[in-house]
């Protein structure tokens, strides 16, 4: 196996947790043990909780010890009366200094010499989590191999820091791809970043109520607690009456509401004015900032072909096993897909719009 594998392991689990991170980036981290075994492979799953580089190191210390393991639980459940178990090698969301502060002290040396793949260059600045750079220099890792340069001003620098310390540091490993999972990330610092999405039947239907299972529509009420707007078509709006909040999941945030129409009369009976905590505003022309979502897709695809929605370059399509009676999506546009994962028996993949 080579270091373009092991980073593609990375990027996988990474690319999970794509959007869902905001306003964090999406990061992946393997781990390799001396003897180049993989060890965890696990990626920043929310903003303000643990980042890529300590999950995978905590995941990794479990692995190599029962006791370690045994005594992070007893601390962590002592320190917040929670209730985490390993459950199919899962924690759950991890307070983040805790977790760091345990791991900076009871690591025993037990990864010493270990190797670690980034797809973003680890951070060297104290935040709501303290510097994964020094984490990684601490407990002795001999080689680092990193995807992406860091360009954010205050967080850059830990390629160095490793360096300084007589760690082995490799840039570049699958950079384009890297780059290419940042690129949401750096949109929005620059002032926003829009997606499509849409769900598709087997044979292409776009419309008619419930499409996907519930795995695949409780991601997108994840998705739609993290972003700022939500855009939908006033065709939708009047036709299939959605709610657009966030029931699937406990204490989502329910994102401001957006209908993008000619008319501005709407029966305000229709559910999502009724959903606390949101604004709804209606734009016959769209000016968009933060991070926002375009949903009932369908008639915005026709949009970004032409032009006409000129930050959205991105596309996601869940996709049913099931067939649906009703009529198919037809558009000429030409996508390059960015990654493809399951929810069950649904498939969902990432595109970006090549007009």
């Amino acid at each position: 196996m080579n270091d373009e594998f092991y980073m593609g392991l990375a990027l996988s689990e990474a690319w999970k947790f794509q959007i869902l991170t905001y306003p964090n980036p999406a990061v992946g981290c393997l781990i390799l043990d001396e003897n180049g075994q993989i060890l965890s492979c696990k990626a920043h799953e929310k903003a303000g909780y643990l980042h890529a580089e300590p999950t995978a190191i905590l995941f990794a210390l479990c692995k190599k010890s029962e006791k370690f393991k045994d005594d992070f639980i007893k601390a962590y459940n002592a320190k917040f009366s929670s209730d985490i178990k390993i459950k199919e090698n899962e924690f759950g969301l991890l307070e983040p200094k805790f977790s760091y502060e345990f791991i900076l002290n009871n690591h025993s040396n037990l990864l010493k010499n270990a190797k670690a793949y980034v797809t973003l260059e680890p951070c060297s600045h104290h935040g709501k989590t303290p510097p994964c750079a020094n984490l990684l220099k601490e407990l002795g890792f001999g080689e680092v191999i990193i995807g992406s340069h860091d360009e954010n001003k205050i967080a850059s620098g830990g390629g160095n820091l490793l360096q300084s310390a007589g760690v082995k540091v490799k840039f570049g490993i699958l950079k384009e791809r890297c780059d290419k999972l940042l690129e949401p990330f750096l949109a929005y610092q620059n002032g926003g970043f829009s997606f499509l999405k849409i769900a598709l039947s087997k044979n292409g239907v776009a419309s008619g109520g419930i499409i996907t299972n519930e795995l695949s529509r409780t991601h997108v009420h994840k998705l739609r607690s993290v972003i700022d707007t939500l855009v939908i078509g006033g065709n939708t709006v009047r036709t299939d009456r959605p709610r657009l909040d966030t029931r699937l999941i406990k204490n989502g945030k329910n994102p401001d509401v957006i209908i993008y129409s000619r008319d501005d009369k709407f029966d305000e009976t229709l559910p999502l004015f009724s959903v606390p905590g949101r604004k709804v505003g209606i734009q016959k022309e769209l000016d968009l900032k933060g991070l926002c979502m375009f949903e009932g897709a369908g008639e915005f695809l026709k949009l970004a072909k032409e032009g006409k929605l000129a930050n959205v370059k991105w596309l996601l399509i869940y996709q049913s096993s099931n067939f649906k009676i009703g009529e198919n999506l037809s558009l000429d546009l030409n996508l390059k897909p960015l990654f493809s994962g399951n929810f069950g028996d649904d498939s969902y993949t990432w595109y970006e719009i090549l007009d």
